[in-house]
């Protein structure tokens, strides 16, 4: 599986941990950038190349990394297409792809230890969505919503 992984300065560290461990793992690592460590750089060009590329490239999956990874999240899914997930613990990062199919995770660099990120990373990368019914209609209003700006409609109170 090819993964497309950038960050900013406050990732860099774990980004460069995580295109090595995933590399040793048999992963195919785009790195996005940025190669070189900028104490002030920003993380909007790094992540939107890398979320924009895991969405045109039929099944790659993202990693996006930063300080607290909430920056990066909200950039990534600025990104049509993009389902980005905010992953903290084992928990989320599984149920980011089991129940969202998001195709992005987003880590902060500075909420976990090395070894913690990549077993998060991990985890997000080998869950497989559970494509259940109830996840893929949310995710499908979800889709229609990005395309066409239309709200989904609201349901019906039951009566009584």
């Amino acid at each position: 599986m090819r993964v497309h992984i950038g960050s900013d300065h406050a990732g860099f560290e774990l980004k460069a941990h995580l295109v090595e461990q995933l590399g040793e793992r048999g992963y195919e690592v785009v790195d996005h950038g940025p190669v070189e460590f900028d104490p002030v750089d920003d993380y909007p060009p790094y992540v939107l190349r890398a979320a924009l590329a895991a969405v045109n490239d039929a099944g790659s999956l993202g990693v996006v990394v930063g300080g607290s990874g909430n920056g990066e999240a909200i950039a990534a899914n600025k990104v049509p297409g993009v389902r980005a997930a905010l992953a903290w613990n084992d928990d989320t990062a599984s149920l980011g792809r089991a129940h969202n199919n998001a195709n992005v995770v987003s880590i902060g660099a500075r909420m976990h230890s090395l070894d913690e990120a990549g077993r998060l990373v991990e985890r997000f990368l080998t869950t497989p969505f559970s494509g259940d019914v109830r996840h893929a209609r949310r995710i499908a209003m979800l889709e229609h919503y990005e395309s066409t700006g239309e709200l989904p409609e609201l349901p019906t109170p039951p009566t009584l």
